[in-house]
């Protein structure tokens, strides 16, 4: 079952890509956004010419369009924001357009809207694309990566031309508006459940919405509280991507979990240590390899079968940053922990919808091979509803592994960058008793609307998401939440080399049960 596949690097590469304008960066969205079980896109199909902009008629008919496509298409569009306020906005945005707009300014105005449903899976994706050719053309940007805890905005790194900024600082305001501020304002562009989900997303996206938001920029004034609570202001220059390209090399050491990307061994107190990387093919060349698993199953089978040589009774499986992906990945080493056949849902509805069947037609036409099983089941089930009915959706359950399953105690590690179908395995693992999940909270939902499509609209050629299914975690709590540790390690402010939650897991792990 496709999870999330759009994105294509870890939660530091990407930040640092996103920043340096850099394509990958563009396409990173998928995943941070996409949260849990959004399908595999359809192929591009035939869209109207980019036009340099759009007259009045054209984005207001669009808009109109999106609106109305978006009721008849999403699970339940008002689960989150009563259809008064949406109204509301929609009618605000509306008359907001009042002349021309190029194609990027009416992908932001679209987004406000799709993102006040407050649903990951429904989304407009175009700023990503305009703000890597505004950095690729040596656009300037606010110059730091930042971290928010409670609402505060943090300075994570300084890429700025002031050396003197503390990593850890505290930025109070940007140009005599206040810090908090600005986080409701780019918010307000980011499509997700909760504040702490959309805070999380922030923290790679930052530099991009407040560019949305406040236009390019040639310069920044912040005021920054110290560690010690002196507070100062400063000028800082916005900054190239070559520029900050430059610099980052030059930063403290950071926490590091993109080299290797997969990684199997022993901890020094002889715990064994798993950290799967994302569940795709991070090294495909083309969207069929992407699905391909038989380097995936290779690294998990030479794991475990490198754990059982060490004689390793207990093991932690490190999915913190984890982008998510596919079940067929993930499945492939939750099998090895599993001591009986599992799913990785309790309930799977979808409300069918004339562009639900269009999209999943598409990707069977256009890419069989990507499309796989799943959207042949899809097929199957909408040639006996018709649109609005809301149908179950069901699989097989997933069975232990048939070579054998490791027989030791096992920890899933999980933060606020755990996403997608990592939120789906670490609920899995919890829900079934296959080990405890130790870390912080996930941000991204373990019960949630996903199994996203898309469409594109007539006029502009902009392209909407939306989530057509419900999707209950195994354990069937409806709660829209995320995975909650059943013991919490606390991530640091700023994450070092010396990987403090790692250490305490550690710490755990070695003292618990060696049997399941």
């Amino acid at each position: 079952m496709r999870h999330a596949s759009g994105m294509l690097m870890g939660r530091r590469v990407r930040a640092l890509a996103l920043l340096c304008g850099s394509t990958l960066g563009a396409l990173a969205l998928g995943v941070l956004t996409s949260g849990v079980l959004a399908l595999v896109p359809p192929p591009a199909t035939a869209q109207p010419a980019v036009q340099a902009s759009y007259s009045p008629d054209q984005v207001l008919a669009d808009l109109d369009m999106l609106y109305q496509r978006l009721k008849a298409d999403a699970f339940d569009l008002y689960a989150f924001t009563p259809e008064a306020e949406m109204d509301s906005l929609y009618q605000t945005l509306r008359a907001g357009i009042t002349g021309p707009m190029t194609r990027s300014e009416a992908e932001a105005r679209f987004q406000r809207l799709v993102a006040m449903a407050h649903q990951g899976h429904a989304r407009v994706e175009g700023v990503y694309g305009a703000w890597a050719a505004y950095r690729k053309a040596e656009g300037r940007a606010f110059p730091f990566m930042v971290r928010i805890r409670d609402g505060r905005l943090h300075i994570a790194a300084n890429l700025s031309d002031v050396p003197h900024l503390p990593r850890g600082g505290e930025i109070l305001a940007i140009d005599g508006v206040p810090a908090a501020r600005w986080l409701e304002r780019t918010r307000a562009h980011v499509s997700a459940e909760t504040t702490a989900l959309a805070d999380s997303i922030l923290e790679y996206d930052f530099p991009m919405y407040l560019w949305v938001e406040a236009g390019a920029r040639s310069g920044f004034k912040v005021r920054v509280k110290t560690a010690d609570g002196d507070a100062f202001d400063t000028d800082v220059a916005a900054r190239t991507a070559s520029e900050i390209a430059a610099v980052a090399g030059r930063q403290p050491p950071r926490l590091d979990l993109e080299h290797p990307l997969r990684d199997a061994r022993i901890l020094a107190n002889g715990v064994g240590y798993l950290r799967p990387g994302p569940f795709y093919n991070e090294a495909a060349k083309t969207g069929a390899d992407e699905w391909d698993v038989t380097a995936f199953r290779t690294f998990i089978n030479n794991a475990f079968g490198m754990f059982a040589a060490k004689d390793v009774h207990r093991l932690i499986i490190d999915l913190r940053g984890n982008p998510g992906g596919d079940s067929l990945f993930s499945d492939v080493m939750v099998s090895w922990i599993a001591d009986r056949p599992y799913r990785f849902f309790s309930s799977f509805k979808i409300r069918v919808s004339a562009d639900a069947v269009t999209a999943n037609q598409d990707r069977i036409l256009h890419d069989a091979v990507a499309a796989g099983p799943i959207s042949r089941r899809f097929a199957d089930l909408y040639a006996t509803a018709h649109p609005g009915a809301v149908v179950d959706f069901t699989l097989p359950e997933t069975q232990p592994n048939p070579g054998g399953r490791f027989q030791g105690t096992v920890y899933a590690l999980i933060d606020r960058h755990t996403y997608s179908n990592g939120v789906a395995v670490a609920a899995t693992i919890q829900d079934y008793g296959f080990g405890k999940v130790l870390g912080e909270a996930t941000t991204d939902m373990a019960t949630a609307y996903g199994a996203m499509e898309r469409f594109t609209l007539p006029a502009t050629g902009i392209t909407v998401g939306f989530p057509k299914a419900h999707i209950v975690r195994p354990n069937g709590d409806t709660r829209p939440r995320g995975v909650t540790p059943d013991i919490a390690i606390p991530a640091p402010l700023i994450e070092t080399p010396d990987d403090a939650m790692l250490q305490r897991a550690a710490e755990i792990a070695a003292t618990g049960p060696a049997r399941h």
